[in-house]
């Protein structure tokens, strides 16, 4: 739910005639958001909150886009982040601006386009009131669905104001869409290509001519927006496309990509994931390779993508089977360990899409690459650190039972005291004096990457794992 705007500071001018006093002239959109981004810049502040793992890519693009007052789309596949960039646009406009009260447009009272406005500024003068408007009042979201007509977006006749009296002929018989009340402000429309072609072919004259005609009118607005999209490539869009005229008049094309690293990918987790119960950085590190692992497999369809969703859904998978386990064992707190990566596979199977003939084997797939991803998050953290004393305590009997039903402590004392343990617990981050369940994780972690690699057994029904011999 959006938090409504905060009230406007009581000291700000009320009038036009107050306005022009202070001092204030109308600015453009594109130059308020130039003149804000390179004070940002030049401030060393960052402009991008929230937007992780662009700074080297496409921000740079970004800037320079925004810089030149071109409009912009975003071509990338699902969950890259392009949404969340678009939306902090407003971050860039002023925090307050000047309207003039009442108006249909957010109109500046200094400068008003629409016939009454015109009309209201002459007869008032200075005594034109004037309300200020918050700057996430000012950005404007649509997401493009076949059935968003040309009146939606841009504006039709209103047949209330003609039955009240007024004749078709008359302008201000126009109820406006969505673009024309976003005057000074900023259009974002998501999925682009879904919009139809003879709907996009409306939004011709606003990007080039920074107009609107409306069911052959005469009335002409001289909009001032700043339009930004995003899309798919159309390489796989079957659904549509960005019809061609329509292309061109956006002044920057930009691809937008999933994060490059693993530490961008858990960074993202950690911004964006809800966790019920507490995820180490190991097994966020096993989670972000797993998603990158899944965007190099053969087996799952790349031309729809594994969106960085996946990664943050499988972390709050992971988090809620550590506290539904945390609730069977009474353990406290909840923390998750890699016997709560088995959730995941089952769990998130339908948000991807796999290859044709891969039917059947899709748990298959995943369990697979998932095992992969435990094996290189051990390889890194585990690196030079010798495994073999808790690989030999387990052949010498002390089996070790882990599961739904298995507090930490329990897989903690299955063990000999070894000076390895602890070395294990602190290269995963967990000093001796944690919660034992932290611990056990670490210790998880190990026995794990000792059966994959062939050192230790494992034996699993429904709700317990056993590593021996």
């Amino acid at each position: 739910m959006t938090a409504s705007p905060p009230a406007p500071p009581s000291d700000l001018p009320r009038t036009a005639g107050a306005l022009r006093a202070a001092g204030h002239t109308p600015r453009g959109i594109r130059t308020e958001i130039h003149d804000n981004l390179l004070g940002a810049l030049r401030a060393g502040e960052n402009p991008w909150p929230g937007i992780v793992g662009f700074s080297r890519t496409v921000l740079p693009q970004f800037e320079r886009a925004l810089l030149a007052g071109h409009d912009v789309v975003l071509l990338g596949e699902r969950g890259q982040g392009k949404t969340r960039l678009l939306r902090t646009l407003a971050g860039l406009l002023d925090e307050w601006t000047p309207v003039i009260e009442g108006s249909e447009l957010a109109e500046h009272p200094l400068a008003p386009i629409t016939p009454a406005s015109r009309r209201r500024a002459a007869e008032l003068g200075d005594d034109l009131p004037v309300s200020w408007l918050h700057r996430s009042e000012r950005y404007t979201e649509k997401l493009a669905t076949p059935d968003t007509s040309v009146g939606d977006l841009i504006g039709d006749v209103d047949p209330v104001k003609v039955a009240e009296g007024r004749s078709l002929g008359d302008p201000e018989t126009i109820h406006f869409g969505l673009v024309p009340r976003a005057h000074r402000g900023i259009v974002a429309i998501n999925e682009l290509p879904d919009l139809a072609e003879r709907i996009q072919v409306a939004l011709l004259n606003v990007m080039e001519e920074r107009d609107i005609q409306v069911r052959g009118y005469t009335l002409r607005l001289p909009l001032d927006v700043l339009l930004v999209a995003t899309a798919n490539p159309e390489d796989y869009t079957n659904r549509g496309r960005i019809i061609t005229p329509l292309k061109d008049r956006f002044g920057a094309e930009i691809r937008t990509h999933y994060p490059l690293d693993v530490a961008a990918e858990v960074d993202v987790v950690k911004q964006e994931a809800h966790l019920v119960a507490e995820v180490g950085d190991p097994l966020l590190e096993v989670l972000a390779r797993f998603v990158r692992n899944l965007r190099e497999s053969a087996v799952v369809d790349q031309r729809s993508g594994v969106s960085a969703r996946f990664a943050v859904a499988a972390a709050e998978t992971v988090a809620a089977a550590a506290l539904r386990r945390a609730a069977l064992t009474g353990e406290q707190p909840a923390v998750a360990r890699p016997v709560d990566l088995d959730a995941v596979p089952a769990v998130l199977r339908g948000k991807l899409e796999f290859e044709p003939g891969e039917e059947g084997r899709e748990i298959e797939h995943l369990v697979h690459l998932l095992r992969r991803a435990i094996a290189e998050t051990a390889r890194e953290r585990f690196a030079g650190l010798d495994l073999r004393p808790l690989a030999e305590a387990v052949a010498d009997g002390n089996l070790v039972a882990t599961g739904e039903r298995v507090p930490g402590r329990d897989v903690l004392s299955a063990l000999p005291e070894l000076p390895v343990l602890h070395e294990v617990a602190q290269r995963a981050g967990v000093s001796a004096d944690e919660p034992p369940g932290r611990i056990a994780s670490a210790v998880e972690l190990a026995l794990e990457s000792l059966y994959l690699a062939r050192q230790l057994a494992k034996d699993a029904d429904d709700t317990t794992t056993v590593y021996g011999p």
